[in-house]
């Protein structure tokens, strides 16, 4: 496996990979996965999609995400990971989706290449405040990890948290906006999109808002799921732009997921729905759940990522997402609803009564 790492991490070094480039890599990955993978080889065997066959990274078998639930996909022992992420499991009951990373060399490289392009945009440094607990009160979250490495690579030394254990530091971070604002030195503000609510909530009965300076940005990630209430994505970043005086091409969504090891990005708010991009190491299909064949062009599908720096799990997986294509990425438009949901159900089902038997 380490021949296969060091591969993958020269390859998400790159500055660029042409189709045929990923379409190899791939390939070499499903083969790997396919032999290591016990639960994922006994669901590609019964779909007649084996190593031999398989010549296109598009015919590799998709895995529901939900299957992570219910099965241990990893390539070697768990008790053998680095790090072992979890999923909030808000939508099963208490059952947690595991994602088991050996060593975090991948993940943190994909992460760090992918954040310096598209929310960088070029500055070497910023000052960032956190609203996420830190990796130490919730170790097992892919986005307390991934904002762990955005302060520590790329935060000035005067960045910091502003949520814990006892809730928002509200107070803290209003200081630290006003200085600056008054120092003129660009703000980024990061978080999971309710802490954002939250935020706005209280600022709202200070009757306070910001204007940061030029230059300043705004990342949040998550949307409302399992939330108390639902916020229209239009108020959202508004009030988000109005609040803190950040121009909604500058009011950043990152969507993640547990089980990717790869972000999205978009290029700012100021037009809905906005197009997610990934880099060259991921693409991204949109499919029927049931056969896994893509859609008609122009239509919408439930969203299928190749994620390469997935090497220990699956490097395909079928999420829950709906989506359609544009010209350079895709927009996202919430969750499957009605048939479709119906069909990534019968999908997991294929997956567990297949992968289990």
């Amino acid at each position: 496996m380490n021949a296969l790492i060091t591969e993958l991490l020269a390859f998400i070094a790159r500055p660029t990979a042409s189709d045929d480039d990923f379409n190899a890599l791939a390939l070499k990955l499903f083969a790997h996965q396919f032999e290591h993978n016990r639960p994922f080889q006994k669901f590609c065997q019964g779909r007649g999609k084996t190593p031999r066959v398989v010549k296109r990274w598009q015919d590799i078998p998709a895995v529901p995400i939900n299957a992570f639930k219910d099965l241990t996909l990893s390539c070697v022992p768990p008790d053998t990971c680095a790090r072992t992420f979890m999923t909030s499991g808000t939508t099963r009951g208490d059952v947690k989706g595991r994602h088991f990373h050996p060593t975090m060399a991948v993940y943190d490289a994909s992460m760090l290449h992918n954040f310096s392009r598209h929310f960088m945009q070029g500055d070497a440094k910023l000052r960032m405040g956190i609203l996420f607990p830190t990796e130490d009160l919730m170790p097992n979250s892919s986005l307390a990890h991934y904002l762990a490495l955005a302060i520590k690579h790329f935060g000035t030394p005067d960045s910091a948290y502003y949520l814990d254990a006892n809730g928002l530091r509200t107070d803290a971070l209003c200081e630290a906006l006003q200085q600056a604002h008054d120092s003129g030195q660009p703000f980024a503000l990061l978080g999971a999109s309710y802490s954002f609510v939250h935020l706005m909530d209280a600022l709202q009965e200070r009757g306070t808002t910001f204007g940061l300076p030029q230059g300043s940005r705004l990342l949040d990630t998550g949307g409302f799921k399992g939330q108390s209430r639902e916020v229209p994505m239009a108020s959202f970043y508004e009030q988000l732009s109005t609040t803190f005086g950040v121009r909604r091409e500058q009011c950043i969504n990152m969507y993640g997921m547990t089980e990717l090891s790869t972000q999205f990005y978009d290029a700012g708010n100021h037009s809905l729905p906005s197009v997610k991009r990934g880099s060259h190491w991921i693409r991204s299909r949109l499919v029927d759940p049931l056969t896994g064949q893509d859609v008609p062009s122009g239509e919408r599908g439930i969203l299928a990522h190749t994620d390469l720096a997935n090497f220990n799990s699956v490097v395909t997986i079928l999420t829950e997402d709906v989506g359609q294509a544009s010209d350079d990425g895709f927009v996202l438009l919430g969750r499957a609803q009605g048939a479709q949901a119906k069909g990534c159900s019968m999908a997991v089902d294929q997956f567990l009564r297949v992968a289990t038997a």
